[in-house]
């Protein structure tokens, strides 16, 4: 029987990919075959550590601004073909700085705004592939989050984009799904993390009392790129420990 889950042959990029959640994704189609190329901020792969949680051995590395529109559109990639496309870009901006117009505006242009400009700059390479795009958002969808606006409103919009790209572009062969992680433990989450009491209420909230990891999301990102969800399109699924249950 064929293994579905063998990605060997097949051309991967994870914009977000270089640590976190899309670092994990990257990884683990990598271990299962594919080839894989991440983007990050940083010049070189060099930039990053271990200890903020990146693992780049067998990535192709470039960098790319994805709050920089002009840099999406004059992005070449390493790549002629590609059949898979994750978006796990982010940011979040901590006290109270999403309640200014520039901290709202620079979360909505990376959470949201560069979701689309990066799914239309890929747009042929995918429907040429017959390929899979695969937007992360967040459990923040689906509830308030009350100190940070913008990273909520942007995460939202994420799921209305998955959901409207998944029916604009099924007629290319592109299926277009999403990933809504809950509380997963990466650096963008050490304030709730690195805080024993705020953690110790975070878990209580989780039914699995623990939190998610990057392997988790991964898990999830495999189902989605792979011939198992042939029929899903337009869907976002809640990965979080039943946190939002």
């Amino acid at each position: 029987m064929a293994n579905e889950l063998d990605f060997r042959g097949k051309q991967v990029l994870v914009v977000g990919g270089s640590s976190g959640i899309g670092n994990g994704i990257a990884q683990a189609f990598r271990a299962r075959g594919a080839q894989v190329a991440v983007c990050g901020t940083r010049a070189h792969a060099a930039e990053y550590s271990p200890e903020e949680g990146s693992d780049l051995a067998g990535l192709s590395y470039a960098q790319l601004d994805v709050s920089n529109a002009g840099a999406i559109e004059a992005f070449t990639p390493s790549f002629d073909r590609l059949d898979i496309l994750v978006l796990a870009q982010g940011a979040v901006i901590y006290r109270r700085g999403e309640f200014e117009m520039a901290g709202f505006r620079k979360v909505v242009e990376v959470n949201l705004m560069s979701l689309m400009a990066c799914a239309t700059r890929f747009h042929s390479m995918l429907r040429d592939a017959r390929g899979a795009l695969i937007m992360v958002s967040s459990t923040a969808a689906y509830h308030s989050t009350m100190g940070n606006p913008a990273y909520n409103a942007s995460k939202t919009g994420a799921v209305g984009l998955t959901r409207t790209l998944g029916e604009a572009w099924a007629e290319d062969g592109i299926r277009v799904n999403g990933i809504a992680p809950g509380l997963v433990d990466t650096k963008m989450t050490k304030v709730t993390t690195d805080n024993p009491k705020r953690l110790e209420g975070a878990l209580a909230r989780i039914p699995l009392r623990r939190l998610g990891t990057p392997a988790d999301m991964a898990g999830a990102a495999l189902f989605l790129a792979s011939p198992l969800s042939s029929y899903i399109i337009g869907q976002t699924l809640v990965v979080d420990g039943g946190l939002i249950l």
